[in-house]
């Protein structure tokens, strides 16, 4: 065997398989970053409806364009609760048809085109100062470079057609028979787990067949094995994971491991001659160029047909059978007998990958640091009203205090690795927003842990205050309260509009406050409280206008006021 030449062909191959999987991820990002905030408004359509779920996930995918990623951020999602399983498993289906487009999209005749578009788009990349055209630009390089890596996996598998060893081996691994198909499904589903790319192994599937290095049926038993194999993607995103996120990962592979067992079945006898009456032509027929080169014209249309003809098929036989499937991943994967506690967090490492909706993860834990901050006023409502002492109660606010600050530091990590790839403007700016409003959130904790500071040192030096103070403390807590709730529901909608109305009912607070230490000066005056009790009044006081003005402050961030 001539070592230089196997040399030669490995590193042509490989260099090409990165080039290859570069620009897939280049695309995807490209995609993405483009899309932005429809890919955001596709994902919050998603409901109970089969069909609109699997729209879903075949749009995302589409965009994405790797079924891998679409996968893993549905197992992100359902472990945050953003997403049930039945809808999960309905995008899941539709992100098995979404991957079929880059088998159509290898089949286009562009391949000696891929250099000079990734030379053209990549100057329009480095030096174009538009961000929707230095996006476009991205996509269209990563479009290149697929097409060129393509291009050097193919040529790099041309001389193996003059080593008699490898054409041997490549004879073992014919669909000829229905265990020659499972075994060539078996070697495309081990290639995919490798890889940790169903694209890729497609590549390399659609590479070696226009080589003619193996034939239609054998490439057709590889391609259904790819599909299995990419399902590994997703069980290894679900480790750690709740239980309902670990039954959309077997739900995934139960699909299409089913899906996979029957089409191999009919496959020789059956589906691939259907693709073949398609097509309209054999795919195995040869042709030679006018250089005496050989060249396969139909095989890798008829390879993106087997593709996409099993998905689609698969998908619409189950879509009736989203809520068995359900119920047979369920069992698969019990409860645990115990009542799970759901994460401090919603934030999740695998949608670092999709920047725009990690964002609406981290939007969430926005939202449950509002709601903290609220239970922890409707806590301290009680602690004011109560003559009895709750250590129990005071114990949770300072609790809740901790958990917030932590919270926020998770946030910023989050949004800080979000942000420190290719993103768009608008997620840098959504970003930017929410490390704002986190520290706004955390901080209004902190002034609430203040106040019961304020009121614990009262009790532990035996200050009393009058029962108007107290009475006074009861109403602000209330009118905070109040507001708070309308920041977050106004946060909680994006809503503008009511962002604006809080900016001038601010005012009404501030006044109240103002009201209330007049009245506390007079009493001091009147000698009816202590010089050291007012210092405390004061400072709870002072306290409330602070968790006023923070949540003041997300108003203003929501509203576009910098």
């Amino acid at each position: 065997m001539n070592t230089q030449l196997l040399l030669s062909i490995i590193f042509e191959v490989i260099g090409g398989l990165a080039i290859f999987l570069l620009g897939m991820k280049y695309m995807s990002e490209g995609m993405q970053a483009v899309a932005g905030d429809r890919l955001r408004k596709i994902i919050s359509k998603i409901t109970d409806r089969r069909v609109m779920g699997l729209l879903v996930g075949l749009i995302v995918t589409c965009i994405v364009q790797s079924s891998s990623v679409t996968t893993v951020m549905v197992v992100g999602l359902v472990n945050s609760a953003i997403m049930t399983l039945t809808q999960a498993i309905g995008v899941i289906f539709g992100a098995n048809i979404g991957t079929t487009v880059t088998g159509w999209i290898l089949t286009l005749k562009i391949g000696k085109y891929g250099l000079p578009m990734l030379a053209v788009a990549a100057f329009f990349f480095l030096f174009s100062k538009n961000e929707r055209l230095r996006y476009t630009a991205m996509t269209v390089m990563g479009i290149g470079m697929i097409f060129y890596g393509l291009e050097m996996m193919s040529s790099g598998f041309k001389p193996l057609r003059t080593l008699p060893e490898f054409v041997e081996w490549f004879h073992a691994f014919q669909a000829t028979s229905y265990l020659g198909v499972l075994k060539c499904a078996l070697v495309g589903c081990v290639l995919t787990m490798i890889v940790q790319s169903s694209s890729a192994t497609l590549g390399i599937t659609m590479g070696m067949a226009s080589q003619g290095l193996i034939n239609f049926e054998t490439a057709g038993a590889l391609v259904l094995g790819e599909n299995i194999g990419t399902t590994v993607t997703a069980f290894l995103a679900s480790l750690g994971t709740n239980t309902n996120a670990k039954r959309a990962a077997y739900a995934h592979i139960v699909f299409n491991l089913i899906g996979v067992a029957w089409i191999t079945a009919i496959a020789l006898p059956l589906y691939f001659p259907i693709i073949g009456k398609i097509l309209g032509s054999n795919p195995n027929l040869m042709v030679l160029l006018d250089n005496g080169e050989e060249s396969f014209p139909h095989i890798m249309a008829a390879i993106a047909m087997v593709h996409t003809g099993f998905n689609v098929t698969n998908s619409l036989i189950f879509l009736p059978f989203v809520g068995l499937l359900a119920k047979l991943v369920t069992k698969m994967v019990p409860d645990k007998g115990i009542e799970e506690v759901s994460h401090l967090t919603y934030l999740d490492v695998r949608m670092l990958d999709t920047p725009a909706l990690g964002i609406l993860q981290s939007q969430k834990q926005i939202q449950f640091m509002g709601e903290s901050v609220e239970l922890m006023l409707e806590q301290l409502a009680t602690v004011l009203s109560d003559d009895k002492v709750d250590d129990i109660l005071e114990a949770k606010i300072f609790k809740r205090e901790d958990i917030l600050d932590n919270v926020q530091k998770e946030i910023m990590v989050f949004l800080g690795e979000l942000i420190s790839g290719q993103v768009s403007h608008n997620v840098m700016e959504t970003a930017r927003h929410q490390m704002r409003m986190a520290d706004e959130y955390e901080s209004v904790s902190d002034y609430a842990t203040s106040v019961l500071k304020g009121i614990r040192k009262l009790r532990d030096n035996n200050l009393v205050l009058a029962p108007e103070g107290i009475q006074e403390f009861i109403d602000l807590n209330r009118r905070v309260l109040e507001y708070v709730k309308n920041v977050n529901h106004a946060v909680r909608i994006e809503d503008i509009r009511t962002a604006s109305d809080l900016l001038a009912t601010s005012g009404e607070i501030t006044r109240t406050i103002k009201q209330y230490r007049q009245l506390h000066l007079a009493r001091l005056a009147d000698n009816k409280v202590s010089a050291l009790s007012s210092l405390v009044y004061t400072d709870i006081l002072n306290s409330y206008r602070r968790m006023k003005d923070h949540a003041l402050n997300i108003a203003e961030v929501l509203a576009g006021e910098k």
